[in-house]
């Protein structure tokens, strides 16, 4: 009988603490810029920091600010990261952080 009621338990308690996971998830979500997420896509991702920045994500979250130039990615040239970026830019220019 004791395994029954301890399992319950268990049980019961699992599913508040799910509840609250759940509840606490919706409660507290951080919305996040799609261009951030879509500009660090098109970056080569090596994180050098020949831009100024810490990293891709870091330089993506400054342009779409409007804190840096779409121009710094230095190991991106050759690829035309510049023209995507101002593609995506262009495109998404109505969408708010």
């Amino acid at each position: 009988m004791e395994v029954i009621y301890s399992t319950l338990l268990l049980a019961v308690l699992g599913f508040g603490f799910g509840a609250f996971l759940a509840y606490s998830a919706q409660k507290f979500k951080v919305e996040e810029d799609p261009r951030v997420k879509m500009i660090t896509g098109v970056l080569p991702g090596i994180n050098c920091g020949a831009c100024g920045f810490a990293g891709c994500e870091a330089y993506a979250k400054a342009i779409v600010k409007g804190q840096a130039e779409t121009n710094r990615c230095l190991p991106g040239r050759p690829q035309g990261v510049e023209e995507k970026i101002k593609k995506i830019l262009e495109e998404y220019k109505n969408v708010s952080s």
